[in-house]
């Protein structure tokens, strides 16, 4: 008789892991708020300033400015901090794509550096070869909440005299060395769409405690207004990038809840390590006590198919779902071989533009294997689980392991 589920044994569980997003009588209090005082949009209300002031309290930063989306505040940030069209930004290839694609909407060339396969975070070792005269910023991402290597990435930065935009996106109360990213740098940008772990559907802030980058961002984002001028007096570029009013008051709430959920969470990522790190053939991303928050957006470990028959990735996450277990093999392909960078389609219609970047020479072994053959993910949801359901993830990997030639 089989005994994985996937050649029709039994699985492990049956039972769903928590739902997202999670929410309640709160987001429904604050709504009901914002409607009934017929200030919808954050021009005349004043639930946006509320949660610019408090979120940017919660991260330890002296200016926040709300926009419509995470992707916005990274182009707005590189514009605020002085990063000028046709430099270049160094970036990390294993990240969503929104980290490359704000840098080309504000006019830059995304460079793209590798991975450390113990953090899937941007190399540090990597970024000073990658620079050139036209370098002008580096954008680290502290992926699946895990902060980057700011010590190092901060050394290099200011050896070169470059900009650091973090891309913050997923990190929500990460702490480096005790200090919350987002403001470790000239500015910091974070996400609130609808997988983020404080969610308003859409929706992103730009952190800075620069006085001078938080008044660009606050005149970029609403038209290019200055602060001191006439209502339609516009002295910058800028556009309508404002978030609502709604979407302010359910991240209010949102944020009350989140250091409890962050705690489960944490506990449950611990957890997963401990259960997980004696399997052979899977390696739980290192430790490292700098790392004082991590903010657990994603769990993720690095699969290596020698130890599983020699069996593939997707093989492998197949088998685990069937068990019960849901799972993501992540990024399919390095953003370097995204097609829009292969063509270097950037202009209407996917127009050609010239560019002093050839895409098609980059090469990132990390970062490869990666997406084509190691990592594997649990979104954040799963981490909101018991300590019983992440036994049952291990109990499902270590059943595959032991039957791997079954696959």
């Amino acid at each position: 008789m089989a005994s994985l589920a996937i050649k029709g044994g039994t699985p492990v569980r049956k039972a769903p892991f928590p739902v997202w997003p999670v929410w309640g009588d709160e987001e429904i209090a604050n709504l009901t708020e914002v409607v009934k005082s017929g200030k919808w949009g954050r021009l005349n209300g004043k639930v946006t300033e509320r949660f610019e002031q408090k979120y940017a309290a919660y991260q330890q930063a002296k200016h926040g400015i709300a926009v419509n989306s995470g992707t916005t505040a990274l182009r707005l940030a590189l514009t605020a901090a002085d990063v000028n069209p046709g430099s270049e930004v160094i970036c990390p290839a294993y990240t969503f794509i929104a980290t490359a694609s704000a840098a080309v909407e504000a006019g830059c060339v995304p460079v793209f550096i590798d991975i450390d396969s113990q953090s899937y975070n941007m190399d540090p070792n990597a970024i000073e070869q990658a620079i050139s005269p036209r370098t002008e910023a580096i954008m680290p991402v502290h992926f699946a909440g895990r902060p980057a290597d700011m010590d190092a990435i901060m050394a290099v930065a200011q050896k070169h005299h470059l900009k650091v935009i973090e891309d913050a996106a997923q990190a929500w109360g990460a702490e480096w060395n005790g200090k919350r990213v987002g403001a470790l740098a000239d500015a910091g940008c974070f996400s609130f769409q609808s997988s983020k772990n404080i969610n308003a559907g859409e929706g992103g802030i730009i952190l800075t405690n620069d006085d001078l980058i938080a008044k660009f961002a606050r005149s970029h984002h609403n038209c290019g207004r200055s602060e001191d001028g006439l209502w339609y007096e516009h002295f910058y570029f800028g556009g309508n990038y404002r978030i609502t009013e709604f979407q302010s008051a359910v991240l209010l709430a949102q944020l009350e809840r989140y250091d409890e959920l962050l705690k489960i969470r944490q506990q449950n990522l611990n957890k997963l390590d401990d259960l997980l790190a004696p399997i052979e053939g899977i390696q739980v991303l290192a430790q490292d006590e700098r790392i004082t928050s991590h903010a657990c957006h994603l769990y993720i470990f690095r699969y290596l198919k020698d130890h599983f028959a020699g069996k593939s990735k997707e093989v492998f996450i197949e088998a685990l779902r069937k068990e019960g277990i849901p799972c993501s093999a992540g990024y399919s392909i390095p953003l370097y071989r995204q097609p829009v960078f292969l063509n270097r389609a950037f202009g209407p219609r996917g127009k050609s533009v010239a560019l002093p970047v050839n895409y098609q020479t980059f090469q990132c072994p990390e970062t490869e294997k990666a997406c084509y053959e190691e990592a594997v993910w649990f979104t954040q949801n799963v981490l909101l689980a018991t300590e019983e359901d992440m036994n049952d993830i291990a109990e499902a990997i270590a059943k595959i392991k032991e039957h791997a030639d079954q696959l």
